[in-house]
């Protein structure tokens, strides 16, 4: 297999294990794990990705044009932005910095767009595909169903970053059996 369609394989592997977060609630079946030494357990408010870009404008441009992301929080160095969320779902959020940013320690480097994905779960795909070309947002993976159970779509954002449109639907049959962990 040559590395392209590997890294694809891999990737729609861990795009299909899509989990839903609920901080009230552990990994059901799984009790949380205990706190070290008595400790209280860590309680996460939030988890974000933070990307250094020197496109703020653009980037923020690009996320409220294209995907109803808000303003939470902008400064000349920083950007916080918070997606719209569905039927009662907290939004996502999404954070980037300006690699002149004034805060200590300095770092990290700029983002270069390697190695990263962000994946979008949308109730319509073929509608947010639609929306998305006719704003303008490049295509670089066009609407498809992949046999591993998503209907998606690819774009890049100013800052470099992947973004996978993806809508859940019922995979091939048999497709994941010969890929399931048995214990």
């Amino acid at each position: 297999m040559t590395a392209a369609p590997f890294r694809r394989m891999c990737c729609a592997a861990c795009l299909a294990a899509t989990i839903t977060l609920d901080a009230a609630e552990p990994v059901r079946g799984q009790p949380p794990p205990p706190a070290e030494n008595g400790a209280e357990q860590m309680k996460i408010r939030d988890l974000y990705p933070l990307i250094t870009t020197p496109l703020l404008a653009e980037t923020r441009d690009f996320y409220v044009r294209h995907f109803g992301f808000q303003v939470g929080f902008e400064a000349s160095w920083f950007l916080y932005l918070i997606g719209p969320g569905e039927e009662g779902a907290r939004g996502a959020v999404l954070a980037f910095m300006h690699p002149d940013h004034p805060s200590d320690p300095p770092g990290p480097e700029r983002f270069d767009g390697r190695g990263m994905i962000l994946t979008v779960e949308v109730g319509d795909a073929a509608a947010a595909f639609r929306r998305l070309g006719d704003g303008g947002a490049p295509i670089l993976y066009p609407l498809t169903d992949e046999a591993w159970g998503q209907r998606r779509f690819m774009t890049r954002d100013p800052a470099g970053v992947m973004v996978d449109v993806v809508e859940q639907i019922a995979p091939a049959a048999g497709f994941w059996e010969p890929y399931m962990i048995r214990n």
